[in-house]
């Protein structure tokens, strides 16, 4: 069955890509419309998956990832949709040209990946977003979503499938859905028709698919982001970011999970500066994880609240997806580098300064795949970096780092276009003739 499930997404992926993207953007123009005009069918199944869900006590940071009512997530989603409809052509676009010879060139086209296997749980709107990426960029995709997400997965793919099928150009089975745990073991060695897994879930999940496959992996395991609240800081600026970070949305891997202070802050500034920071992230309701050493020196407002925790080694390596924080001071902007190169997921971090010299120390010291100055680190999303929406995040070193959008599901192959030519008229190959190998502005070609 997997055989088939994949020889067929990748049959449909040699169609679709061959769509005018006027096509591609008018199918995803009408898969919008459909979930807005269906948007209470989609929210009642929403809701029956949210009540199972709290029925079997499933955790409240999965619960949140599965809840679609709140936060306008239902409309950000659908506005994905519509906005990566509206994004510039990503195929066939020429990245490189060469003269070969006379009348022998080379050009180097985008093209989409092929086949995507989309592996993820409790987030129903990775459906749309995927829908709209894979369409547009000219990919197939096969999505498979947590049981815990059944109905509200069910629900959203039957309306994306009718409105495919019945009124667009994009072929059969360019997006497939399949529902059991042993299809996606099947799908994980289908590697001569499957180009890449995105999975986007738990720790656990991303690291089982990376040990049971030999497709290429897109993804990242943690998020483990860190912000460093450096000497130079403002105080209003540093609280406003951390609690942003924190606590707008703290299932999310980009929430922030780990505070370091800088040490001259504790030492020069602790009664103004930092005992206000730490106590208005309580009040906020984050319970504060602090180092030992950091814990002893603070006042009994803030070490003797039911908010206050002393800190182990692990909560510096954790992804508490929760209400709480790691806090720790340290000597200065390389130590909380070398702090965070350890500790990290490889994400997302953040320098709150108005030190340029130390924040840019920082932002080429981090070894992620975003490190910011004085914003929150909420902002690492393909929606809010303008791609539409994103696939998940990568904290790969090759093809696609951090929110993956269109780019970041297209590859490239060489086109050359000759009259007749051959190699063995070429120096290396048993001729004389030599090669031009001159540089063609891309910008300047038409291909006909």
């Amino acid at each position: 069955m997997a055989d088939v499930i994949a020889k067929n997404a990748h049959l449909a992926s040699t169609v679709l890509k061959t769509l005018t993207d006027n096509e591609r953007s008018d199918a995803l123009v009408k898969v919008e419309r459909a979930l807005k005009l269906n948007k209470d069918r989609i929210l009642e199944a929403n809701l029956v998956d949210m009540e199972t869900a709290k029925k079997n006590n499933l955790s409240d940071s999965l619960i949140k990832r599965l809840d679609l009512s709140k936060n306008d997530k239902f409309d950000s989603m659908c506005q994905g949709v519509l906005d990566v409809a509206q994004l510039e052509d990503p195929l066939n676009k020429i990245t490189l040209a060469t003269k070969i010879d006379d009348g022998l060139n080379l050009y180097r086209l985008t093209c989409p990946v092929g086949v995507l296997l989309i592996i993820f749980e409790s987030r129903p709107e990775v459906i749309a977003n995927i829908t709209a990426l894979a369409i547009k960029s000219g990919n197939a995709a096969i999505l498979k979503g947590g049981k815990e997400s059944f109905n509200t997965f069910k629900a959203l793919s039957d309306v994306i499938n009718e409105t495919l099928t019945k009124e667009t150009k994009v072929p059969e089975n360019s997006i497939q859905l399949i529902s059991t745990r042993s299809d996606v073991s099947d799908l994980l060695s289908q590697d001569k028709y499957i180009d890449l897994v995105i999975p986007r879930g738990s720790n656990a999940l991303v690291r089982n698919i990376k040990d049971n496959t030999k497709i290429p992996v897109l993804g990242h395991a943690d998020g483990i982001c860190s912000i460093y609240v450096d000497e130079f800081a403002q105080l209003d600026k540093a609280t406003k970011i951390l609690i942003d970070s924190k606590t707008n949305y703290p299932a999310g891997c980009n929430a922030v999970e780990k505070c370091l202070i800088n040490e001259t802050l504790v030492k020069s500034n602790l009664d103004d500066k930092v005992v206000p920071l730490l106590k208005s992230l309580i009040e906020a309701g984050i319970t504060l994880h602090i180092d030992p050493e950091l814990l002893k020196l603070l006042p009994q407002e803030i070490s003797a609240t039911e908010k206050t925790v002393a800190a182990t080694e692990d909560d510096f390596s954790k992804e508490f997806l929760s209400f709480d924080l790691a806090v720790k001071a340290v000597k200065n902007v390389q130590e909380a580098i070398l702090h965070i190169n350890e500790h990290s997921s490889k994400h997302t971090d953040c320098i709150i300064t108005e030190n340029k010299e130390n924040a840019d120390r920082f932002l080429q010291g981090i070894d992620s795949s975003g490190v910011y100055w004085n914003c929150s680190t909420r902002f690492a999303d393909g929606f809010r970096y303008g791609f539409g929406a994103e696939v998940g995040i990568s904290t790969n070193k090759i093809h696609s780092r951090g929110p993956v959008g269109l780019e970041g599901l297209v590859c490239y192959y060489y086109q050359m276009r000759g009259d007749g030519h051959i190699a063995g008229d070429y120096a290396g190959a048993g001729g004389v003739r030599v090669f031009k190998h001159e540089r063609i502005d891309p910008n300047s070609v038409v291909l006909n």
